[in-house]
């Protein structure tokens, strides 16, 4: 399939072409300002010859008179037409001029071609919150495209909000804490929040060094347990697979030593296992972020085929959706629920062990189901989508201490960011054109790219309805999920 193929999402638009000088308002406004005014005054000039009385001494007096009001009435006419004409071209210029669908402009309640009205940005993609086209800069300069705004925001408030704490057993700690509307003061980096926060850092190129991947880095290896591996700040002083792989995977892409981080991975890889992690063993999202992790930290261990094979053995089958195969919650539960959500982490982590391992004809087929499933969408409008509704679940442990006690994680789930990133994988969009399901692919992700935008303010993402509004992983999933898109989207000389 060629590059140009695959561009079937909105192409950029087409520069509206300038009004033409002899278009119909033109003559009009033409003749009105021209042989119009002249008649209007000769007009007013016979009506008043005729009316004038006799009394006035001179018919010169009475012809001079009736001169100047027609000429008056002409002059005010002419006066009106320029401005009626003026106020036309005014209005043209701002948003009632013809767009590239041949509409009078942005239709009411839609974003336009280009994201924001009259501005230039992503196809298809609606106004985030809090944000109202304002008006258009002086000069011929055009405006900045929303993507990079937003990532130039998201860099403000992160350097806004870098938490910097010197611990007394850990040393100097430079990061984030889990959200960035933390209450409790001093904010104290935590390895969730500064190992999402280096992710951000390396996914928006930072320009300066207000945010310092050395000293990110650093703090994540001081935030390690004294055993090795690293928990949330709920899960106590027990390593977890799915923090430490997370926290491997940032220190990895940061440049990290590859000898620690493996040796590290191993160790994690080691204790991941039905029999010693049961309860993280059991979950689709823990396992995903294992396999994510090592992909990163660890590409060569054989723990990378093992946690793959666990994943394309334990798919069910959704009568609902031509019993396509696809993924739930949990693993090991026979009446497991179809879940979008996880459904869309497993494609994910598999085309990207696609990559590194050999598929064979069962692992291909569970990958590539997985897509089916999520395009077989029942609901040909996607703006109201279960498919795309933000979810969570618990992953529940025995508690490291107390046994009659348990430790709780609550995990919520970004549904559209992830929809986005399992679409945008080479496999899904191969099954899409392979069986002319183009369509099916552009709608759902054109409609999650739409759901992930409009979720944040100012390039900071909110989870609404929750104390901890503003938490960094959801950041991360947007900006990763929105930069993915434009990547795709983007051809060259279009």
């Amino acid at each position: 399939m060629s590059q140009q193929r695959l561009g079937r999402g909105p192409s950029r638009p087409e520069p509206t072409p300038d009004p033409r000088p002899d278009a119909p308002p033109g003559r009009f406004v033409g003749w009105l300002g021209g042989f119009g005014c002249a008649a209007a005054g000769y007009a007013v000039f016979q009506s008043l010859v005729g009316v004038l009385p006799d009394a006035i001494s001179a018919d010169a007096a009475r012809y001079g008179i009736a001169a100047v009001s027609g000429l008056g009435v002409g002059l005010a006419a002419w006066l009106s037409a320029a401005l009626i004409k003026a106020r036309a071209d005014g209005e043209d210029g701002d948003s009632g001029g013809t767009g590239a669908d041949g509409s009078g402009g942005v239709r009411p309640g839609h974003a336009g071609q280009w994201g924001l009205a009259g501005r230039p940005g992503l196809a298809g993609v609606p106004l985030p919150r809090g944000t109202r086209p304002g008006p258009a800069p002086d000069g011929p300069a055009a405006p900045p495209r929303p993507l990079p705004a937003l990532l130039a925001a998201s860099h403000a408030t992160l350097a806004a909000e870098l938490a910097v704490l010197d611990d007394p057993d850990r040393g100097r700690l430079t990061g984030w804490p889990h959200s960035l509307d933390e209450p409790t003061r001093p904010v104290r980096p935590t390895p969730t929040g500064t190992a999402y926060g280096l992710h951000i850092v390396l996914e928006l190129s930072a320009p300066d060094g207000r945010l310092s991947v050395s000293d990110l880095t650093d703090t994540l290896w001081r935030l390690r347990l004294r055993d090795g591996g690293w928990a949330a700040r709920s899960q106590g002083v027990m390593p977890r697979p799915e923090v430490t792989a997370l926290a491997l995977g940032a220190l990895a892409r940061a440049g990290a030593d590859p000898e620690r981080v493996a040796a590290e991975a191993a160790r994690c890889a080691a204790g991941f296992t039905a029999q010693l992690e049961p309860s993280g063993f059991g979950r689709t999202h823990v396992v995903t972020t294992m396999l994510r992790g090592l992909l990163r930290a660890a590409p060569h261990s054989p723990d990378v085929a093992r946690l793959r094979d666990e994943l394309v053995d334990r798919t069910i089958t959704d009568p609902a959706r031509e019993h396509r195969r696809c993924w739930g919650p949990t693993l090991r539960t026979p009446a497991a629920r179809p879940s979008p959500v996880h459904t869309a982490q497993a494609v994910v982590a598999l085309d990207r062990a696609a990559r590194l391992l050999d598929e064979d004809t069962n692992t291909r087929a569970a990958r590539e189901d997985g897509v089916r499933w999520l395009l077989s969408c029942p609901q040909p409008l996607h703006d109201a989508c279960v498919d795309l509704t933000n979810t969570q679940e618990e992953v529940r442990r025995p508690h490291p201490v107390d046994s009659w006690r348990q430790e709780v994680l609550f995990v919520r789930h970004f549904t559209a960011a992830w929809m986005v990133r399992a679409l945008l994988t080479p496999g899904a969009w191969r099954v899409a054109v392979d069986e002319g399901r183009e369509e099916q692919w552009h709608a759902l992700l054109t409609t999650a790219v739409g759901s992930v935008w409009r979720q944040q303010d100012d390039g900071i993402w909110n989870w609404d309805g929750h104390d901890l509004g503003r938490p960094l992983w959801m950041t991360y999933q947007g900006l990763s999920a929105l930069r993915a898109h434009a990547v795709w989207m983007y051809q060259p000389g279009a």
